[in-house]
């Protein structure tokens, strides 16, 4: 809720609170950066206007299409019956997408037109993500390997990061409905130096320009989204903060101060500051609840969690857990933890957090167990 932002203003004000940093994109698109940023005050994270390239999709592809930014071929419906009938006139299956926030869900891939008809139906009937749902972007169906590359940007200068990879659907072998993410590692084999260029030039560069002639002075996460098609990388979505689950391999690399790097990014100041990476490769596995992502089922004890962080380089994240009034560690969300390992290389990475995940049980946990598995050779092409 906005309101809220105000409550906060009065706590940093209080607590003389330098920094802040604005991780999920609700807060982003309800525009609490432009709220809480103050003289003696940095905001990490995009205004709301900045927001907009992840919180409306029919929006960033008009964005897109005026920069040329290479992407997939769509169009925009607010009425579900017209929308319907475009997709009675297409012979490929489509992407539908809700055009708004759906925490990482409202993407259905389409295998045939009854199961973009359905997910139509969905989205703007059914309304299970709401207002977000109001308009959908149908759009072509690429091929190729998925890669995420993350840059931070301070408005005038852009650092690329190292490039990930995650892992979407529920099921192994990319099966079964989108997620907020099963998994990701990090580097992404797929991506090579030449491949990074290029992502950067045809792709991050033009974006904040295109932002610039909005008016749009971004700062903070840029994160692309991309389809590595024989074409060349295409844009598959944009978010404005770090991705969940990419961020927590990306940061387990990070061998530099992250607030430091946080400050300079919000102060405009990036190109001051010294960025060092582990050469260890990062791979992180996410245990889900039974019913996850429809309907999970949380109030469930979690046992395991100290055998797994006793293991060489392996820390376990928590983010659908809770105490309850015995002390016991419980399930209380979708996407319960992450068990996040690094080793010299992707393989060694997974075996260790495959293992801490041994250690770990819950009723009904499921996770994938093809996380980083055979991760394909990298992609490089001028």
């Amino acid at each position: 809720d906005i309101r809220e932002v105000y409550r906060l203003r009065q706590f940093c004000d209080h607590h003389h609170i330098s920094l802040v940093v604005i991780g999920p994109e609700d807060p982003l698109a309800l525009g609490f950066t432009d709220a809480l940023a103050s003289d003696d005050r940095l905001v990490f994270g995009p205004t709301k206007s900045g927001a907009r390239l992840e919180a409306d999709k029919s929006w960033a592809k008009q964005l897109m299409r005026s920069a040329s930014i290479p992407t997939a071929e769509s169009r925009t419906f607010d009425d579900p019956e017209a929308a319907e009938a475009y997709l009675h006139s297409r012979k490929e299956p489509p992407v539908v997408k809700a055009a708004g926030l759906a925490r990482g869900k409202g993407v259905f891939v389409c295998e045939n037109t009854a199961e973009a008809l359905d997910a139509i139906n969905q989205i703007m009937r059914a309304k299970v993500f709401g207002d977000a749902g109001s308009r959908v972007v149908i759009e072509e169906r690429l091929t190729g390997p998925e890669a995420s590359l993350l840059a931070l940007v301070d408005g005038r200068n852009i650092l690329v990061l190292p490039p990930c990879q995650d892992h979407k659907r529920l099921l192994d072998d990319d099966r079964g409905p989108n997620t907020g993410g099963m998994g990701a590692f990090c580097p992404a084999s797929t991506i090579d130096d030449e491949m990074m260029s290029r992502i950067e030039r045809e792709i991050i560069v033009p974006t904040v320009d295109a932002l610039r002639r909005e008016g749009i002075e971004y700062r903070g996460v840029l994160y692309a989204g991309l389809m590595l098609t024989p074409a060349g990388p295409k844009v598959l979505e944009f978010n404005v903060r770090f991705g969940d689950p990419e961020c927590q391999p990306l940061m387990a690399r990070l061998e530099s101060d992250a607030i430091d790097l946080l400050e300079a990014t919000a102060a405009g100041t990036l190109d001051q500051v010294d960025v060092r990476w582990s050469s260890q490769s990062a791979v992180c596995l996410v245990l889900a609840s039974e019913g996850y992502p429809d309907k999970p089922r949380t109030g469930v004890e979690i046992e395991g969690i100290e055998q797994a962080e006793s293991l060489l380089d392996v820390h376990v994240l928590h983010a659908g857990t809770r105490r309850d009034g015995q002390g016991r560690i419980i399930t209380a969300g979708g996407r319960v933890l992450n068990i996040v390992a690094l080793g010299n290389d992707v393989a060694e990475a997974r075996d260790r957090a495959y293992l801490a995940a041994s250690k770990i049980s819950f009723p009904g946990m499921q996770f994938r167990t093809d996380i980083a598995r055979q991760a394909p050779a990298p992609i490089s092409r001028k």
